[in-house]
């Protein structure tokens, strides 16, 4: 008799990302929510096709949605296929939802899309509550990136030696 473990492994395939929402933020608080999708659109997200690079989450009615998300039309689609930026509800708890209405409204953050893949079969979104970095926090963060780099290249060096 063998044993299994009966915790599944989860196992993320990443769709899309967005590397440039940790240059223009500082992200405070992370979220995973799901999305509501059309038929056309998971075939597309899960052929890859997909950008959340000028997406970004706003909070309406009590409901928070994605504008702004690239999902490109499904080749087999035909007239059933969707529009490629319409407006997409995030699905998140309603407590959730409360708190990140909070913080929109009041703190001034910004919700921004993270990175977009599928989990056991379900398309999700890692959206951020965010803080817009100014122009000195990002020639900040590029100047230690770019330390970084050196010191992790010099030490490669004097190990190679």
């Amino acid at each position: 008799m063998s044993t299994k473990s009966d915790a599944p492994t989860e196992r993320r395939h990443s769709v899309a990302r967005n590397p440039k929402a940790t240059h223009d933020f500082h992200i405070l608080e992370t979220w995973e929510a799901g999305l509501v999708l059309t038929g056309t659109e998971v075939k597309s997200l899960r052929s890859g096709k997909a950008s959340i690079k000028e997406a970004y989450a706003r909070v309406a009615g009590g409901q928070v949605f994605l504008e702004g998300m690239n999902v490109t039309p499904y080749a087999q689609g035909n007239r059933y296929n969707h529009d490629p930026v319409r407006s997409r509800k995030l699905l998140l708890h309603r407590r959730e939802i409360n708190r990140l209405i909070g913080s929109v409204e009041r703190e001034g953050l910004s919700l921004v899309p993270l990175e977009l893949y599928f989990l056991r079969g379900k398309a999700k979104i890692a959206i951020g509550l965010g803080r817009g970095k100014k122009q000195h926090d990002k020639r900040q963060a590029l100047k230690e990136r770019m330390i970084d780099r050196e010191t992790a290249r010099a030490i490669a060096v004097g190990r190679q030696r």
